[in-house]
């Protein structure tokens, strides 16, 4: 099979024209910014709660969820964490049975939020940081969403068990028969993020690739958080896909991991967070969301995910 070669560049901007373009298409023209005032924190402390439903890590989802608590005393964050997929389905369940449990939703599915709105399911707001600050390009034009943060699908692999040197460098090398049994791959049916990279590389790189890939007996994992911890634990010497960030906070502990940027390009990441229209706690939704795009809960984003893959890559 011959694979047709991309730049990093070309195939970064097929990502992002997948993930942000068609959801993103137009300006930002109907929604108001809306300003985090003592009025609303104090009827999102009377509503007392907040249902956070999202894609991110557990951990990393606890993390926002901790601080937003203690910087809003008496309001409590129920996190309902699963594959975007998984939540995907489950809004579809409970908004059909007439459920209205979700106030605050997060998924690295930007698809998810085009069929939301369609159905009239999320509302209109938009934080006062994300009028400021956030280019219109990544906030949906009637303020339904915008993106909270982003990453890339990576190649990685235990450097314990792979030297450098033999390492794969591409989607194409992971087909040589010498990684057979040794691969350990995300599923597109429970994770966002993986489904998003397995459309683009079908359509980069045809079905037929998968079908061959599909012949290296892979450990099929769920989460694309799921394959960097195979990986540092040695259960598989090679990840097919994964979170980049994961594997660079893992670099940062010492770990025996490493990640490969395959020639073809990497898979472009957008995380989407939006307020529920028939959110049950409608104040402590808006107030949330506004946290989510606040300095202090993006810089806690930055410090746990970003920055130690940034600092490397750019040497900032």
């Amino acid at each position: 099979m011959q694979h047709a070669k991309f730049s990093r560049r070309a195939f970064l901007k097929a990502s992002k024209a997948l993930a942000i373009g068609a959801v993103f298409a137009e300006p930002l023209k109907a929604a108001v910014s809306s300003a985090v005032t003592p009025a609303l924190i104090e009827a999102a402390r009377k509503e007392g709660k907040v249902a956070f439903y999202t894609a991110l890590e557990l951990p990393t989802a606890e993390r926002f969820a901790k601080v937003f608590e203690a910087k809003y005393s008496g309001i409590a964050v129920r996190v309902e964490r699963s594959g975007a997929e998984r939540i995907f389905q489950r809004i579809g369940q409970e908004q059909a049975s007439r459920i209205f449990a979700v106030d605050v939703v997060c998924s690295t599915d930007p698809a998810h939020f085009i069929d939301w709105k369609r159905h009239g399911w999320v509302a209109p707001y938009v934080p006062e940081d994300v009028a400021r600050h956030l280019p219109s390009e990544y906030v949906d034009p009637d303020g339904m969403h915008a993106t909270v943060c982003a990453w890339l699908e990576v190649i990685g692999y235990n450097a314990n068990l792979v030297a450098r040197e033999i390492a794969p460098k591409s989607y194409a090398d992971l087909l040589d028969p010498k990684w057979r049994g040794k691969l350990v791959k995300g599923h597109p049916s429970y994770s966002g993020a993986i489904l998003t990279a397995t459309f683009l590389l079908v359509r980069e790189l045809g079905w037929s690739y998968f079908e061959k890939l599909g012949q290296q007996r892979i450990m099929q994992v769920q989460s694309a958080a799921d394959p960097p911890k195979k990986i540092q634990l040695g259960e598989r010497a090679v990840m097919v896909d994964g979170n980049d960030y994961s594997l660079e906070l893992l670099k940062n502990q010492s770990q025996p991991v490493d990640i490969v940027y395959p020639t073809e390009g990497s898979p472009l990441v957008t995380v989407h967070n939006g307020v529920f229209r028939n959110a049950p706690n409608p104040n402590a939704a808006r107030l949330f969301q506004s946290f989510m795009f606040s300095a202090e809960a993006q810089l806690l984003a930055q410090t746990e995910e970003i920055k130690a893959r940034y600092s490397r890559i750019f040497g900032v």
